[in-house]
């Protein structure tokens, strides 16, 4: 399951283009037998995740994709509201047995410096605190370059999303790793 907002949902682009497709896609070309299900919601904060995540996330699930935050910074919300729906959103999880792979976000860098770090140092320490597989920044790669990104400046192109998938990708797979030890496969 992918769990986040227009960056995952895939905003502009054909479902087929969507990260959770283009992922699912290249796991199974490198031999990974996986279904990447978009629970990506346009305009989404972590709050929103929070409030949607029992039925976004159903019993079975193995994995999560977990890439919420995006919205949280372009809106200025307080990092400390942003830091708790994660913080939960994570403990549900561990608790439900849940693999997750944690893509973090960074503030957008007009913000206040306070806020920039508050904001950025939230992911690794929560992805430190519930021993999750962590992928710093889920836009690296592609912010702030033109050509990767659709004409908002926000949402990554096709062709950025393959970038995104591409430099993602060894963190699925130890995702997937983690999936089968924790089955015993």
């Amino acid at each position: 399951m992918a769990l986040g907002d227009s960056l995952t949902y895939g905003n502009g682009l054909p479902r087929s283009a969507a990260f959770p497709a283009r992922l699912e896609a290249a796991l199974r070309a490198r031999g990974h037998a996986v279904e990447i299900m978009n629970a990506g919601v346009s305009g989404d904060t972590t709050s929103g995740g929070l409030t949607r995540l029992d039925l976004s996330v159903p019993n079975g699930t193995e994995a999560v994709i977990l890439a919420l935050g995006a919205n949280d910074a372009l809106r200025g919300v307080d990092p400390t509201i942003a830091r708790a729906a994660l913080d939960r959103i994570l403990r549900r999880l561990h608790e439900r047995h849940i693999a997750v792979l944690f893509a973090g976000m960074y503030a957008p860098r007009q913000m206040r410096p306070d806020y920039e770090r508050a904001f950025d140092t939230m992911f690794p320490a929560l992805a430190a605190t519930y021993g999750v597989i962590f992928y710093p920044f889920f836009l690296d790669g592609v912010v702030g370059n033109r050509a990767l990104n659709q004409g908002d400046g926000v949402h990554p192109t096709a062709t950025g999303v393959d970038v995104i998938v591409a430099r993602l990708l060894p963190k699925a797979e130890e995702l997937i790793a983690r999936v089968k030890a924790q089955r015993g496969s």
